[in-house]
């Protein structure tokens, strides 16, 4: 192997650490923007439920109901959007559209009513929910897809376009 290939090898594994990285970074920063969005459509009675649904289910501490149980909510939602961008970055990168984005947002969000009211009983169940509440959701949900979607996919062809022009060097 010559020191030009050990390079490049070395510079491929550094690019593609670093593009976890932003990945994590995404997330998290998706988590926190939209978090507060709905915390915000949530003050002004367009959702039924506040991020906050994550600890008043299990703590009925005066705190809780407060500003530090909302943003210590937006942080732990932020861990969860992590772990959607990491899913996002694994199966979706590739796809090159906001199209991407938008069903990977329907799909977080129905995946969300199913799967989040049995864990955290302050989450009301789907059929309990109000229209603008459902409607709410979904374009919060499409939104953050697109957010996190349209990122990772940018960057990914970017990347992609960069190695393309190295290799024909």
């Amino acid at each position: 192997m010559t020191v030009s290939q050990h390079q490049n090898e070395n510079r491929n594994e550094t690019i593609i650490g670093s593009f976890i990285m932003m990945v994590v970074i995404t997330g998290f920063a998706g988590g926190i923007i939209w978090g507060f969005i709905a915390q915000a459509a949530y003050f002004f009675n367009f959702l039924d439920i506040s991020p906050k649904f994550i600890l008043t289910s299990w703590n009925g501490a005066k705190w809780v109901y407060g500003w530090l149980g909302v943003v210590i909510s937006v942080l732990l939602l932020s861990l969860f959007s992590i772990v959607a961008a990491l899913i996002y970055y694994a199966l979706m990168r590739r796809i090159k559209s906001v199209i991407g984005g938008v069903i990977y947002g329907l799909l977080l969000w129905a995946i969300t009513m199913i799967v989040f009211p049995p864990v955290f009983p302050d989450m009301p169940v789907l059929s309990k929910m109000n229209n603008i509440t459902i409607i709410t959701g979904i374009c919060i949900y499409i939104v953050y897809g697109v957010f996190i979607g349209y990122s990772i996919s940018f960057e990914y062809s970017e990347r992609e376009r960069i190695k393309e022009v190295d290799a024909s060097e």
